[in-house]
């Protein structure tokens, strides 16, 4: 019978770590892909948006009209969120720098916040440095970033009495919303589509909203 030696108990536990984030990213990202079939199907285009009323991070009222003149990305996210949010942001970020320099600045970049209790205006204000600079960070109370994310079918599990002090887990939606101009749902890019292809997919959607409008932003 062969010794458990230490060389075979590393390698024991690296293949166990592996299997781990394998199994790991397999269920986000199947988990993913049921919701966004549950929040997406439906024929035609998906009814997502509408009204709600939020605050910027400069502490101004900021509702669904501020999105109309501007293709606008919508994320949906928290500034305590260790890396899906700045990876999706940094994403975002990315495709913008390229986007613009084919159509200029038709483009708004939106966070909106899911942890109400803990992201003030000011902390997203902070937060959004290291990004877009074009970026407009919302939050508001409760009841407000619960009816935004209905508008959205966003799923977010930050509890309605959080202490901004205490230690709780934020899970959310995982998508960035492309709304046009005239404020309708376009399409929604998952954590695993590349900065590559949400380009693309936002050129052929300008380049179809211009076929069909005769407009240009």
């Amino acid at each position: 019978m062969q010794a458990f030696t230490p060389t075979s108990a590393v390698l024991f536990i690296l293949a166990g770590v592996g299997l781990f984030y394998y199994f790991k990213q397999e269920k986000a990202r199947l988990a993913e892909e049921r919701e966004k079939e549950r929040g997406l199907k439906s024929y035609g285009r998906p009814n997502i948006g509408g009204p709600f009323s939020l605050v910027s991070q400069d502490g101004k009222p900021f509702t669904e009209a501020n999105l109309l003149g501007k293709w606008s990305m919508v994320y949906f996210g928290f500034t305590n969120c260790p890396d899906i949010c700045p990876a999706e942001l940094d994403k975002m970020t990315s495709a913008l720098d390229d986007l613009q320099k084919e159509h200029g600045d038709i483009f708004l970049p939106v966070f909106i916040s899911v942890d109400p209790a803990r992201d003030s205006p000011q902390q997203i204000s902070e937060y959004l440095k290291d990004f877009h600079q074009s970026f407009v960070g919302l939050t508001g109370e409760y009841a407000e970033t619960k009816a935004v994310c209905k508008a959205y079918r966003v799923y977010f599990s930050t509890p309605p009495t959080a202490d901004p002090k205490g230690d709780y887990l934020v899970d959310h939606s995982i998508f960035i919303y492309l709304m046009d101009p005239s404020g309708k749902f376009v399409d929604a890019f998952g954590q695993n589509i590349a900065k590559e292809d949400v380009v693309g997919k936002i050129n052929e959607a300008i380049s179809n909203w211009q076929s069909e409008t005769g407009k240009k932003v």
